[in-house]
């Protein structure tokens, strides 16, 4: 084999060569469904996970295929069969000893470390390989017999990282949802380290080899716009949250530095408005997002009115008189208030028997408040009551208050 524009390589070049594509069979083995083909199930892994699991409990004897399958006996044994095929021909499942009649076969090390490489990205996000690589960098420059080539190999690396990094979350940012960026954006939280980290690389390799001003520029420039395009997407994901409240967009981290850094008052204020039974939720802030998405949609062509019968249609009435409820919140205010001047809200909700009858109980006491012509106000008060035997638990001190009186006390 000769490789254009350059010299004939070696034996030896050919053996590493060739190992090299031998071990990438192996890794890349337990992501092959069939050959040249790729795992569109998750669960082919637990199916591949499950034969090397069997490899490692056999010992340095080996298995054979029927006892493969037997050891992986709660799985379907047509598709062990199947993918111990498959990491046979890849090379990560070889015959013990290597002739025509060996039934016996061993497992290479390689497949399953990139199993557990495939578990802990799908869990992390990549968050603890990436700072690993950044902290294994630091330390290829750091070391007194490092040349130049490291530092720009090391430089140019990152910079390939951190431009990919760059690209994904902000092709996410411009073009995604508010969901699909949160569920998406595992590198996007807790990027300060990351940047603070390669920046201790590029400041390693500028001091020790000057001369490689220029990949340090690039790297430097990666950096930039992965952090451009971090505080786009973050600065989205916090304004929808805002305006929405939907407070699942959040990430759980960003809510326990906010509950561990904040005082009492920015705590409270979170909830500020909002009234809810904390223990059982209606819906989940996803629920009403699509709930309000879906009412937006209108329909399609506008259909023209219907045509009058025969005869001439009734002429409208000439007074109409808007639907005003006064009457009713003033005689339920009366009832509740009887010859007092106030009543506690909590009262009044505990009187009501359960959670439904209390919320309607509460929306006419808050109409009582905002009705223009109705001498009635809610006035509420610090203070929570926090009783799990009762419908709600959490209810604020607060009462309700006829005005004329309270003037007239003044």
């Amino acid at each position: 084999m000769r490789v254009t524009g350059g010299t004939e390589p070696t034996l030896d070049q050919l053996a590493g060569d060739a190992a090299v594509v031998r071990l990438y069979r192996q890794v890349f083995a337990v992501l092959a469904r069939e050959s040249g083909a790729m795992i569109a199930d998750s669960g082919m892994l637990d199916v591949d996970e499950a034969i090397l699991d069997a490899f490692a409990d056999a010992g340095r004897e080996g298995l054979t295929l029927d006892q493969a399958v037997a050891a992986c006996r709660p799985l379907d044994a047509r598709l062990v069969t199947r993918r111990f095929e498959v990491l046979r021909e890849y090379g990560a499942i070889s015959k013990v000893v290597d002739r025509p009649n060996e039934r016996f076969h061993r497992a290479a090390f390689a497949p399953y470390v990139m199993l557990l490489f495939l578990r802990r990205m799908a869990e992390q996000g990549g968050q603890a390989e990436l700072h690993q690589l950044l902290t294994l960098e630091h330390v290829n420059v750091q070391e007194p017999d490092a040349t130049a080539e490291v530092g720009r190999t090391s430089v140019s690396r990152l910079s390939r990282i951190f431009r990919h990094l760059g690209n994904e979350l902000a092709i996410l940012a411009a073009g995604s949802t508010a969901e699909t960026l949160g569920d998406h954006a595992q590198l996007l939280w807790g990027n300060k380290s990351l940047i603070t980290q390669a920046e201790h690389v590029h400041a390693v390799v500028i001091e020790r080899w000057p001369q490689l001003h220029g990949e340090c520029a690039t790297l430097r420039l990666a950096l930039a716009a992965y952090g451009d395009a971090v505080e786009t997407a973050a600065g989205r994901l916090i304004e929808q949250a805002g305006t929405t409240r939907a407070l699942g967009l959040l990430p759980v981290e960003t809510w326990v530095s906010f509950a561990r850094g904040s005082d009492a008052d920015t705590l409270a204020g979170v909830l500020d408005g909002f009234v809810f039974d904390a223990p059982a939720p209606w819906f989940s802030p996803h629920q009403l997002t699509e709930a309000v998405e879906s009412g937006r949609q209108t329909g399609g062509a506008r259909q023209p009115p219907p045509r009058p019968e025969a005869g001439a249609a009734p002429p409208p009435e000439t007074t109409v008189a808007p639907a005003d409820d006064a009457d009713h919140l003033r005689d339920l205010a009366e009832r509740l208030l009887g010859d007092t001047t106030s009543v506690p809200v909590t009262e009044v909700l505990d009187d009501s028997g359960d959670w439904p009858a209390a919320r309607r109980v509460l929306a006419d006491l808050t109409a009582l408040h905002h009705h223009p012509d109705l001498p009635y106000e809610l006035v509420w008060s610090d203070g929570l009551r926090i009783d799990v035997t009762a419908s709600p638990s959490w209810t604020s001190h607060g009462s309700l208050v006829r005005v004329a009186d309270a003037e007239a006390e003044k």
